[in-house]
């Protein structure tokens, strides 16, 4: 992956803003300026000429651990299954990743409303939006979000009552929302 060229733009934060962003680059162990890089790209999409997104990225390591695990349910070759715990491994690592990204931009986007809210007081005819309620998930999706697997969020999901498997969900989700499966569509949906 090559390294995209970057250029120097100065920023007037919010003191408490700039505190909070050092302070989650700090526990993250990368770069404020990686956190508002990711913050941007989450506000823009793609945008053409910068490195790929760790979403898309996750996407291909997920695409090559199933085309792994198909060969090695052919063939027993040692030399596979190591790839495959290599591939298992990365893929765990980026699902915590991109989780520790999103609760970091639910908090800079609970900041910007926040900001905004302020604001609204001096400019009243500023529009103010509630902030975004996921959309509901299949249930791979769902694990992911939750810092899980498929195989734990099944098994809690059938031994669990709907309130406590709610409360564990809850407990897991960066935004705290608590996901009811909803038998018609088959998603689990959000429930603040």
């Amino acid at each position: 992956m090559t390294r995209t060229e970057r250029e120097s733009i100065n920023f007037k934060l919010p003191k408490p803003l700039a505190t909070a962003l050092r302070k989650a680059a700090r526990e993250r162990k990368t770069t404020a300026t990686d956190l508002v890089i990711q913050g941007l790209h989450h506000i823009l999409g793609d945008v053409p000429g910068t490195e790929v997104s760790v979403e898309i990225r996750l996407y291909q390591l997920e695409e090559e651990f199933f085309r792994f695990q198909e060969s090695i349910g052919s063939s027993n070759n040692a030399h596979q299954e190591t790839r495959l715990t290599l591939v298992e491994s990365k893929l765990e690592e980026l699902t915590n990743k991109l989780a520790r990204f999103e609760a970091a931009l639910i908090q800079m986007q609970s900041n910007v409303n926040a900001s905004k809210s302020r604001r609204s007081s001096y400019y009243p005819y500023q529009y103010n939006s509630a902030p975004p309620q996921p959309q509901p998930f299949e249930l791979e999706k769902l694990a992911l979000r939750l810092n899980t697997n498929v195989s734990t969020l099944t098994e809690k999901h059938t031994t669990l009552s709907q309130k406590d498997f709610e409360l564990w969900c809850k407990e897991r989700d960066p935004s705290q929302y608590a996901w009811r499966l909803n038998s018609k569509d088959g998603l689990y949906h959000p429930i603040k």
